[in-house]
Parts: structure tokens; sequence; C-alpha cells
């Protein structure tokens, strides 16, 4: 995903756009959506990345980009709010390069079209016609093509370059999947709940285990940036239709 246009847009036109394409406003989330550090009044080049790493800042400042657009941004709740240490370092190089933090954490993975959990299903062939729980960020669909544990372990290696860790027997039927990206190993029991034969998440937990094997469930820990790669993708691209600007992705590898 990228394009050679140059012309700009407000940053704050290009954030309005964001936050209603996004329904951002409808999230009660773990951290801020949207502009999260302001840069340049206008923008004409972004970085789309996963997640807003030093790595990515240095990719953004070399790209000479005006503006880095993540899933995984800043200030989550909990954290030390101090500017000190990493956080610091960080911070210091966006403001000495002008650059804008912009960040879509739960809004990104529940859109319908565009979301992560909608874009790993296009990539894996999952019937997406039916979700449900939490604003649509659980998937639960069917494939025409799987018939068993192991084919969909090994269609999910092929699609996303990572062998996933899988709890369940390589034969067992697979009628009915459930998925959600990222760090969803607690929605585990809705998963169950919902009536699936496998739930597909990026990370995995030690009582995860159990539950699958007490459940009969399987359960498959895809990787959490793996997983969750395409939705920012699929924003960048969308960005691309509407404003004359240049957007490309950057990625830089996480094996978690």
């Amino acid at each position: 995903m990228s394009s050679h246009k140059k012309k700009a847009v407000a940053t704050n036109e290009l954030c309005a756009w964001l936050d209603k394409t996004l329904n951002a406003q409808a999230f009660a989330d773990y951290c801020p959506n949207g502009l999260q550090v302001q840069g340049r009044d206008s923008v004409s080049h972004i970085i789309a990345g996963v997640t807003a790493s030093e790595a990515l800042i240095d990719l953004a400042i070399q790209e000479k980009a005006d503006a880095l657009l993540v899933h995984h941004g800043w200030f989550w709740k909990g954290e030390d709010s101090r500017i000190i240490g990493i956080r610091r370092t960080r911070l210091a190089k966006l403001l000495a390069h002008d650059i804008n933090l912009i960040a879509y954490h739960l809004p990104l993975d529940a859109h319908p079209t565009l979301g992560n959990n909608a874009r790993l299903a296009q990539i894996l062939g999952f019937d997406t016609s039916h979700t449900t729980g939490r604003n649509g960020l659980i998937g639960v669909g069917r494939s025409q093509s799987i018939r068993n544990l192991g084919q969909l372990t090994a269609r999910i290696a092929d699609k996303l370059g990572r062998v996933p860790l899988v709890i369940g027997d390589s034969k067992k039927k697979i009628t009915r999947i459930a998925w959600c990206t990222g760090a969803a190993q607690s929605m585990f029991q809705e998963a169950i709940d919902a009536g699936a034969d496998v739930f597909i998440t990026g990370e995995i937990s030690e009582p995860t285990v159990h539950l699958a094997r007490e459940s009969g469930v399987a359960f498959i820990s895809a990787g959490h940036h793996a997983t969750e790669r395409y939705g920012v993708q699929a924003l960048g691209q969308a960005l691309l239709e509407h404003f004359p600007i240049t957007v490309k992705f950057m990625d830089v590898d996480n094996p978690v």
C-alpha cells in the first residue's frame, strides 16, 4: 500500500474523517483514539504501522513523513504518566521532527470492513456474516474449505507467515470458527458460549490451555502482531482513496 501523491490535507480534517469513519466516539477504550501527539498542521505523507515503537518512528523520520498512523499508540490506562525513559525518547523524536501521531485501538479492531477482525477473516477465507458480543469484536463464522484443525492451522501459517501455537487435536472437526485479533485470550469463554469449535486470537495465557483442554474447544495463538497488521493497511488504503496524499505501510516485525 503506497502512493506517490503529494498534496496536503489539514491535520484536523484528516483526523475528523478518521474519527467519523471508525466511529471512534462509540468506544470506551484503554487509550485515547485519534490524534495523540500534535505535529504539523497539514499532512501529505503518512507512514502506517502496527505499533508506535521507536523503530517505526525512526522509519517515519527517514521517510520525511508528516504523520504516523498506528493501531497501538501511547498513553494506556494504568501506565506511569511521566515523560521519562523510553516515552521521553519516543516523544522527543516526534516533536523534533514535527510528526503527528494518530492511533486507533478498539475502533480499528471492530470496524466491519476496515477492522483487524474483518481483514483477518477475509485473509483466512472466513464467512463474516455473523458477529457477536462487544461491538462486533468477536467474529463467528464458517469456512467451506476447512474440515479440521490441522487444515486451519496450515492455512494460518501460510497466510500469516508464522506457525501458530495450537491447543487441540489436529484431527478435530471444525465447523464453527470464532476469532478476535490481538490479546483476546480473555474472550475465549465468550467464544465457547457462542458455540465455536475453535477460537483464534493473537496471544495465549497459562489458564487458556486448561480451558481449551477441558472445554474441548480448540485454541489458536496466531501472534498479536501477525493478526493485527491488516486493519491499519486497509485504513491507509481508504485514506488514499479519499485524500490526495501519500500513505506507506512499514512493518516492524514482532514475534509475539
